[in-house]
Protein backbone atom coordinates (compact mmCIF):
# COMPACT_ATOMS: atom_id res chain seq x y z
CA UNK A 1 0.00 0.00 0.00
CA UNK A 2 1.34 3.42 -0.97
CA UNK A 3 2.11 5.76 1.88
CA UNK A 4 0.40 9.12 2.21
CA UNK A 5 3.77 10.83 1.78
CA UNK A 6 4.31 8.93 -1.47
CA UNK A 7 1.00 10.18 -2.83
CA UNK A 8 1.90 13.71 -1.78
CA UNK A 9 5.27 13.51 -3.51
CA UNK A 10 3.67 12.09 -6.65
CA UNK A 11 1.12 14.90 -6.74
CA UNK A 12 3.87 17.46 -6.17
CA UNK A 13 5.93 16.06 -9.05
CA UNK A 14 2.88 16.05 -11.33
CA UNK A 15 2.12 19.69 -10.50
CA UNK A 16 5.76 20.63 -11.02
CA UNK A 17 5.86 18.91 -14.40
CA UNK A 18 2.56 20.52 -15.42
CA UNK A 19 3.82 24.00 -14.47
CA UNK A 20 7.06 23.46 -16.37
CA UNK A 21 5.14 22.28 -19.42
CA UNK A 22 2.85 25.33 -19.28
CA UNK A 23 5.86 27.63 -18.96
CA UNK A 24 7.40 26.02 -22.05
CA UNK A 25 4.19 26.58 -24.01
CA UNK A 26 3.92 30.17 -22.79
CA UNK A 27 7.48 30.82 -23.94
CA UNK A 28 6.43 29.98 -27.50
CA UNK A 29 3.86 32.80 -27.55
CA UNK A 30 4.92 36.19 -28.97
CA UNK A 31 5.69 38.82 -26.36
CA UNK A 32 6.75 42.45 -26.05
CA UNK A 33 8.78 44.57 -23.66
CA UNK A 34 6.60 46.99 -21.69
CA UNK A 35 8.13 50.07 -20.06
CA UNK A 36 6.91 51.35 -16.70
CA UNK A 37 5.93 55.04 -16.28
CA UNK A 38 8.07 55.15 -13.13
CA UNK A 39 11.09 53.80 -15.05
CA UNK A 40 11.42 51.38 -12.12
CA UNK A 41 12.93 54.06 -9.87
CA UNK A 42 10.25 53.66 -7.20
CA UNK A 43 11.14 50.02 -6.43
CA UNK A 44 13.97 48.67 -4.25
CA UNK A 45 17.21 47.92 -6.06
CA UNK A 46 16.83 44.17 -5.51
CA UNK A 47 13.34 44.10 -7.07
CA UNK A 48 12.90 42.91 -10.66
CA UNK A 49 10.71 45.94 -11.30
CA UNK A 50 13.68 48.27 -10.69
CA UNK A 51 14.71 47.56 -14.30
CA UNK A 52 11.82 49.76 -15.37
CA UNK A 53 10.50 47.25 -17.86
CA UNK A 54 9.04 43.77 -18.04
CA UNK A 55 7.95 41.29 -20.64
CA UNK A 56 4.33 40.50 -21.42
CA UNK A 57 2.99 37.91 -23.80
CA UNK A 58 0.05 38.23 -26.16
CA UNK A 59 -3.38 37.16 -24.94
CA UNK A 60 -4.95 33.94 -26.19
CA UNK A 61 -8.55 32.75 -26.27
CA UNK A 62 -7.82 30.81 -23.08
CA UNK A 63 -6.95 34.07 -21.29
CA UNK A 64 -10.38 35.44 -22.15
CA UNK A 65 -11.78 33.04 -19.57
CA UNK A 66 -10.15 35.28 -16.96
CA UNK A 67 -12.10 38.28 -18.25
CA UNK A 68 -15.41 36.45 -17.92
CA UNK A 69 -14.72 34.82 -14.54
CA UNK A 70 -17.54 36.01 -12.22
CA UNK A 71 -15.67 35.25 -9.00
CA UNK A 72 -12.66 37.32 -10.11
CA UNK A 73 -14.99 40.17 -11.01
CA UNK A 74 -16.84 39.93 -7.70
CA UNK A 75 -13.59 39.89 -5.68
CA UNK A 76 -12.10 42.77 -7.66
CA UNK A 77 -9.06 40.77 -8.78
CA UNK A 78 -9.92 40.26 -12.45
CA UNK A 79 -7.25 42.55 -13.88
CA UNK A 80 -4.68 41.29 -11.37
CA UNK A 81 -5.27 37.73 -12.54
CA UNK A 82 -4.95 38.82 -16.15
CA UNK A 83 -1.64 40.58 -15.52
CA UNK A 84 -0.34 37.58 -13.57
CA UNK A 85 -1.08 35.39 -16.58
CA UNK A 86 0.49 37.72 -19.15
CA UNK A 87 3.64 38.90 -17.36
CA UNK A 88 6.44 36.48 -18.20
CA UNK A 89 9.39 38.21 -16.51
CA UNK A 90 10.54 35.89 -13.69
CA UNK A 91 10.31 37.19 -10.13
CA UNK A 92 7.69 39.89 -10.71
CA UNK A 93 5.07 39.95 -7.95
CA UNK A 94 1.82 41.63 -8.97
CA UNK A 95 1.25 42.63 -5.33
CA UNK A 96 4.35 44.84 -5.36
CA UNK A 97 3.51 46.75 -8.53
CA UNK A 98 2.78 50.39 -7.74
CA UNK A 99 -0.66 51.63 -8.67
CA UNK A 100 0.95 54.43 -10.70
CA UNK A 101 2.46 51.76 -13.01
CA UNK A 102 -0.50 49.39 -13.10
CA UNK A 103 -2.66 51.40 -15.53
CA UNK A 104 0.11 51.29 -18.14
CA UNK A 105 0.34 47.51 -17.77
CA UNK A 106 -3.43 47.16 -18.12
CA UNK A 107 -3.38 49.25 -21.31
CA UNK A 108 -0.51 47.12 -22.62
CA UNK A 109 -2.53 43.98 -21.88
CA UNK A 110 -5.44 45.47 -23.84
CA UNK A 111 -3.13 46.16 -26.81
CA UNK A 112 -1.67 42.66 -26.67
CA UNK A 113 -5.16 41.20 -26.51
CA UNK A 114 -7.41 43.22 -28.81
CA UNK A 115 -5.22 45.82 -30.49
CA UNK A 116 -4.54 49.50 -29.87
CA UNK A 117 -7.72 51.08 -31.26
CA UNK A 118 -10.03 52.16 -28.43
CA UNK A 119 -13.33 53.94 -29.20
CA UNK A 120 -14.29 56.80 -26.88
CA UNK A 121 -16.97 59.45 -26.65
CA UNK A 122 -15.54 62.93 -26.16
CA UNK A 123 -17.21 66.35 -26.05
CA UNK A 124 -16.22 68.97 -28.59
CA UNK A 125 -15.22 72.04 -26.48
CA UNK A 126 -16.60 74.47 -29.07
CA UNK A 127 -19.97 72.95 -29.92
CA UNK A 128 -20.44 70.84 -26.76
CA UNK A 129 -21.52 68.00 -29.07
CA UNK A 130 -20.48 64.43 -28.04
CA UNK A 131 -18.17 62.94 -30.67
CA UNK A 132 -17.37 59.32 -31.37
CA UNK A 133 -13.62 59.00 -31.82
CA UNK A 134 -10.92 56.31 -31.74
CA UNK A 135 -7.80 56.55 -29.57
CA UNK A 136 -4.58 54.82 -30.59
CA UNK A 137 -3.46 53.41 -27.23
CA UNK A 138 0.04 52.79 -28.56
CA UNK A 139 0.56 56.52 -28.97
CA UNK A 140 -0.01 57.32 -25.27
CA UNK A 141 2.99 58.82 -23.48
CA UNK A 142 4.16 58.62 -19.90
CA UNK A 143 3.94 61.62 -17.60
CA UNK A 144 7.30 63.26 -16.85
CA UNK A 145 8.91 61.72 -13.76
CA UNK A 146 12.23 63.24 -12.76
CA UNK A 147 12.33 62.75 -8.99
CA UNK A 148 15.40 61.01 -7.58
CA UNK A 149 14.91 57.95 -5.39
CA UNK A 150 17.13 56.08 -2.96
CA UNK A 151 18.08 52.39 -3.01
CA UNK A 152 14.72 51.55 -1.44
CA UNK A 153 12.84 53.33 -4.21
CA UNK A 154 11.71 56.07 -1.85
CA UNK A 155 11.54 59.81 -2.51
CA UNK A 156 12.67 62.65 -0.26
CA UNK A 157 10.44 65.55 0.82
CA UNK A 158 11.71 68.40 2.99
CA UNK A 159 8.90 69.60 5.20
CA UNK A 160 11.06 72.25 6.83
CA UNK A 161 14.69 72.68 7.84
CA UNK A 162 14.23 70.24 10.72
CA UNK A 163 11.99 67.60 9.15
CA UNK A 164 12.62 65.28 6.21
CA UNK A 165 10.09 62.72 4.97
CA UNK A 166 10.79 59.70 2.79
CA UNK A 167 7.75 58.36 0.97
CA UNK A 168 6.69 55.80 -1.62
CA UNK A 169 3.70 55.26 -3.86
CA UNK A 170 0.88 52.88 -3.00
CA UNK A 171 1.29 49.31 -4.18
CA UNK A 172 -1.40 47.25 -5.85
CA UNK A 173 -2.08 45.53 -2.51
CA UNK A 174 -2.21 48.71 -0.43
CA UNK A 175 -4.69 50.44 -2.72
CA UNK A 176 -7.18 47.65 -2.09
CA UNK A 177 -7.07 48.13 1.70
CA UNK A 178 -6.97 51.92 1.73
CA UNK A 179 -9.80 53.76 3.42
CA UNK A 180 -10.05 56.77 1.11
CA UNK A 181 -12.08 58.71 3.66
CA UNK A 182 -9.13 58.87 6.08
CA UNK A 183 -6.19 61.08 5.15
CA UNK A 184 -4.15 59.69 8.04
CA UNK A 185 -4.47 56.14 6.68
CA UNK A 186 -3.03 57.23 3.34
CA UNK A 187 -0.16 59.02 5.05
CA UNK A 188 0.67 55.99 7.21
CA UNK A 189 0.91 53.85 4.09
CA UNK A 190 3.09 56.11 1.96
CA UNK A 191 5.37 57.70 4.58
CA UNK A 192 8.24 55.30 5.23
CA UNK A 193 10.59 57.46 7.28
CA UNK A 194 10.55 60.72 9.22
CA UNK A 195 14.03 62.10 9.84
CA UNK A 196 16.01 59.05 10.99
CA UNK A 197 13.14 56.90 12.22
CA UNK A 198 11.38 54.17 10.25
CA UNK A 199 9.39 52.91 13.24
CA UNK A 200 5.63 52.82 12.47
CA UNK A 201 4.82 54.16 15.95
CA UNK A 202 7.09 57.19 15.42
CA UNK A 203 5.57 57.88 12.01
CA UNK A 204 2.06 57.62 13.44
CA UNK A 205 2.98 59.98 16.28
CA UNK A 206 4.35 62.47 13.76
CA UNK A 207 1.14 62.32 11.70
CA UNK A 208 -1.07 62.63 14.76
CA UNK A 209 0.69 65.40 16.68
CA UNK A 210 3.20 67.20 14.44
CA UNK A 211 1.99 67.10 10.83
CA UNK A 212 -0.15 70.24 10.54
CA UNK A 213 -3.13 70.02 8.21
CA UNK A 214 -1.88 72.76 5.88
CA UNK A 215 1.50 71.02 5.57
CA UNK A 216 -0.17 67.65 5.05
CA UNK A 217 -2.19 69.14 2.19
CA UNK A 218 0.97 70.56 0.55
CA UNK A 219 2.68 67.18 0.87
CA UNK A 220 -0.23 65.29 -0.71
CA UNK A 221 -0.38 67.82 -3.54
CA UNK A 222 3.36 67.32 -4.10
CA UNK A 223 2.93 63.54 -4.26
CA UNK A 224 0.01 63.85 -6.68
CA UNK A 225 1.78 66.37 -8.90
CA UNK A 226 4.91 64.24 -9.12
CA UNK A 227 3.26 60.85 -9.58
CA UNK A 228 4.28 58.90 -12.70
CA UNK A 229 1.64 57.33 -14.91
CA UNK A 230 0.04 57.37 -18.32
CA UNK A 231 -0.79 60.73 -19.86
CA UNK A 232 -4.41 60.35 -20.99
CA UNK A 233 -4.49 63.68 -22.79
CA UNK A 234 -5.12 63.06 -26.47
CA UNK A 235 -5.54 65.18 -29.59
CA UNK A 236 -8.93 64.69 -31.25
CA UNK A 237 -10.47 65.96 -34.46
CA UNK A 238 -13.28 68.41 -33.79
CA UNK A 239 -16.62 68.71 -35.51
CA UNK A 240 -15.33 71.58 -37.67
CA UNK A 241 -12.26 69.64 -38.86
CA UNK A 242 -9.89 71.33 -36.43
CA UNK A 243 -8.25 69.63 -33.47
CA UNK A 244 -8.45 69.92 -29.70
CA UNK A 245 -6.73 68.20 -26.80
CA UNK A 246 -8.76 66.60 -24.04
CA UNK A 247 -8.38 63.93 -21.40
CA UNK A 248 -10.30 60.70 -21.88
CA UNK A 249 -11.07 57.98 -19.38
CA UNK A 250 -10.38 54.26 -19.53
CA UNK A 251 -13.70 52.53 -18.97
CA UNK A 252 -14.95 49.06 -18.16
CA UNK A 253 -15.22 48.43 -21.89
CA UNK A 254 -11.41 48.41 -22.26
CA UNK A 255 -11.54 44.63 -22.67
CA UNK A 256 -15.02 44.54 -24.23
CA UNK A 257 -16.76 42.96 -21.23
Amino acid sequence: MAKHTDRYEDAHLINLATNQYEQQLNSTLPSEIVYLPSAGKIYPKDDELRAGKLEMRYMTAYDEDILTNPSYLKDGVLLDKLLEALITTPGVNIKNIAEVDKDALIVSARILGYGSEYPVTIQDPKTKVPLERVVDLKSLKHKPFDIKTNDLGEMRYELDEDTVIYFSFLTNTQIKTLNRDKVSELLKLIIKQVNKSRKPEDIEEFIRYKFLAKESKKFREYVEKNSPGLDLNYTFEGEDGGTFTAMFRLGGDLFWF
